[in-house]
């Protein structure tokens, strides 16, 4: 085999090609054989694998759905708004406080069933046995009520399916309500919820293609869960399940069958999708003839196409081969002379490009020596200027806390508030040994440079900011936002003798953070604001531009961060900026997002 392997490698590409299209041939006349002679034997097996596509996609389609419907009732459990009328409802001592906080409940389940398709109710029950609905509560008597509250306990916060509600909402999601306190579960029970589901609908939705006349059923091996009216009964589904193949021609009351089956692992369901048999057997016919046509087609294109395919990949493959040949003698001095005259037009096929391809890379391998040259003479420069320009931050910051002790000697307090957050904001700047920061760490770096700057312009300096708790801890790149309010500084401050107000704004979207830089300064003009955004202008300061910010983002994030800034002439600036939330303690995150 090796022997046979290495003398088939060193074959010219022309030989290789008439053997494996002469291998085609025999591989066809083969496989055309074998399907006249087993056509039965693929009829089965066809008739399996479109059911079985059908039911497997469906299956998944319906799971996934299944899903989303879990995820729905913890997103609902976990909601921090109704986590705290849940615990107010515990607290509440008179009949009115309770209504009250019952009506809270109410419309924050209607605020998340209103816009689910596959939710016919949601339904919640405290520990006092009321019951808090968003939609219809038809069908779930006290006694369900009781089993369902029986069944959140025995499953202790997880998700639980119950699937004997009525014809309307057949399954329902059970989950028992624990308090959620700081982001962890205690022991506290709050209630049960419970989502009535319309499987009909999931169902008829993620039916993939079905057959015609075929019926999809699931039992969860003691009782069918759809349909709610099945067309086949419980002895002969019994007798379907303990079938050992997992597909094979049933005869029910209503006829004969072929019955493809599935197991699901996230829900322990069977589902049984069952097509009727006689409007099958015309596809036979059909496959045995589209696999003769099929045969032909692929034996005349062969013998007609095949040579001449050949010769188009060869013949232009070995005249680029002598061009190389011809710069392997040379070095690399022979490049430019290689590389003179036009590019040539190809055609625009894989071999003709590749003409074109070798053409352009001689002439950028000159260029690219040139290029590189030129880099690292000024790499060379760039790296003398580097060291002549380096200080010693320690002797900087030995002066600094001088110069404060003098201040605090002298009890010049607004001086040394001044030279402290400049020694902070100094320290902050100049480390780079950490490119991520907490959200806090950076919006620290920005009150001490505001305290700097309100030495300076005093109360026409309005700074505040509105930062949700829970964004504290998100990491960003070091000195995101603190150019920002510089720019905001020198963009609407200075120019005006007025008061100027700046406000940072941090809140969290989903997985995002967004963080919000405004002013209420004279504001830009939208060609400014363009030229602004691309570096065309030169600003005033000597700090980071909106551009560099800009860029910064995008090669740490990729799409997932952008940076929007909007203003108008006499209304303010709004920059706005959208990353992913990546927590203090999420380091795969970071370091993905790091590289």
């Amino acid at each position: 085999m090796r022997k046979i392997k290495n003398a088939f490698m060193t074959l010219p590409i022309q030989h290789k090609t008439i053997l494996l299209i002469g291998l085609l041939m025999l591989v066809s006349f083969t496989f055309y054989v074998s399907v006249l002679r087993y056509v039965f034997g693929i009829y089965d097996r066809q008739i399996y694998e479109k059911s079985s596509q059908v039911l497997n996609m469906s299956s998944v389609g319906i799971e996934n759905q299944l899903r989303e419907i879990t995820n729905l009732s913890f997103k609902v459990m976990s909601d921090e708004p109704l986590q705290q009328y849940l615990l107010q409802l515990e607290k509440a001592e008179t009949g009115y406080e309770k209504n009250s906080v019952r009506k809270k409940i109410t419309n924050r389940l209607v605020a998340y069933a209103g816009s689910e398709k596959y939710v016919y109710s949601m339904i919640f029950i405290d520990n006092d046995k009321n019951i808090m609905a968003a939609g219809n509560r038809e069908g779930v008597s006290e006694a369900m009520q009781n089993e369902l509250v029986v069944l959140g306990e025995k499953h202790s916060g997880a998700n639980a399916w119950y699937t004997g509600g009525d014809r309307q909402a057949r399954l329902l999601s059970v989950r028992q309500v624990k308090s959620f306190i700081g982001g962890a579960f205690t022991l506290d029970k709050l209630g049960t919820l419970v989502i009535r589901v319309r499987l009909d609908r999931i169902v008829q939705d993620q039916m993939q293609h079905p057959a015609e006349d075929s019926q999809l059923l699931i039992t969860d091996g003691k009782e069918v869960i759809y349909p709610t009216e099945p067309s086949v009964s419980e002895a002969e589904i019994e007798s379907e399940l303990k079938r050992i193949q997992p597909y094979g021609i049933a005869t029910f009351e209503q006829g004969r069958n072929f019955v493809a089956r599935a197991h699901s692992s996230y829900t322990d369901w069977v589902y049984l999708y069952m097509t009727p048999f006689d409007q099958m057997f015309k596809q036979v016919q059909f496959v045995k003839q589209l696999v003769t046509v099929i045969f032909i087609v692929i034996f005349l294109a062969a013998l007609v196409f095949g040579f001449r395919f050949s010769r188009s990949i060869t013949q232009p493959i070995a005249h680029l081969i002598k061009k190389m040949r011809n710069i392997e003698k040379g070095d690399l001095d022979k490049l430019e002379e290689a590389a003179l005259g036009d590019i040539p037009s190809s055609p625009q096929n894989e071999v003709g490009l590749l003409h074109r391809t070798f053409k352009m890379m001689l002439q950028r391998i000159r260029e690219l020596i040139d290029e590189n040259y030129a880099k690292q003479l000024v790499i060379r420069e760039t790296e003398l200027k580097a060291l002549q320009a380096q200080i010693n931050p320690h002797f900087l910051y030995n002066t600094l806390e001088s110069i404060n002790w003098l201040a605090k000697v002298q009890k010049q307090r607004q001086i040394s508030e001044m030279v402290e957050a400049l020694g902070f904001l100094l320290r902050s700047s100049v480390n780079m040994s950490e490119k991520w920061i907490t959200l806090e760490r950076e919006l620290d770096i920005v009150r001490s440079y505001v305290t700097i700057q309100r030495t300076r312009f005093e109360e026409r300096l309005d700074f505040d900011m509105e930062i949700a708790p829970e964004v504290g801890t998100a990491r960003i790149p070091k000195l995101t936002l603190q150019p920002l309010v510089e720019n905001a500084i020198h963009y609407a401050l200075e120019p005006s003798i007025d008061p100027c107000r700046i406000r940072i704004r941090a809140r969290a979207e989903g997985d995002k953070v967004i963080i919000e830089v405004e002013d209420d300064g004279p504001g830009m003009t939208a060609e400014f604001l363009q030229q602004l955004q691309e570096g065309q202008i030169q600003t005033r300061g000597q700090g980071i531009g909106l551009s560099n910010i800009q860029e910064r983002i995008r090669l740490t994030f990729g799409d997932e961060g952008t940076m929007v800034m909007s203003s108008s002439p006499g209304s303010g600036t709004v920059v706005s900026i959208s990353i992913p939330w990546i927590r203090e303690d999420d380091d795969d995150v970071q370091s993905d997002a790091r590289r």
